[in-house]
């Protein structure tokens, strides 16, 4: 069975960092792509960033990309999300998801395992 949990959410001010990183449990992390998914109050769940599996090729949605870095570590079975000049249009929830291949998708249904979330607030 595979566990992810993630940790590192918190209250920032605007314009400051965050680091998010997630455990993964079970085997063959680093055959699957993962992602980084947020959700804030009201609105859809919706990708962040991904990383393919192997070569670890990264992926960003356009709000983040130049702000974040999504790594990888097959050794430790973790996948972290590093956010810098944070805005208060990014506070959510944020997931780590594993995907359902080795190549990260957009579309939440393309993820068969979920953490729990963690909760970013970025205060103005």
């Amino acid at each position: 069975q595979v566990q992810l949990v993630e940790s590192g959410g918190g209250l920032v001010q605007a314009g400051g960092s965050l680091r998010l990183s997630c455990a993964a449990s079970g085997r063959a992390f680093n055959i699957y792509a993962m992602g980084w998914f947020r959700q804030a109050p009201g609105k859809e769940r919706e990708f962040v960033a991904g990383i393919s599996s192997g070569t670890g090729i990264t992926y960003y949605a356009n709000s983040v990309k130049g702000r974040s870095t999504i790594s990888r570590d097959n050794t430790k079975n973790t996948v972290d999300l590093q956010m810098n000049s944070l805005k208060p249009e990014d506070t959510a929830i944020y997931y780590c998801a594993r995907a359902k291949i080795g190549l990260p998708r957009v579309d939440p249904s393309d993820y068969d395992y979920w953490g729990q979330g963690t909760q970013v607030t970025v205060a103005s």
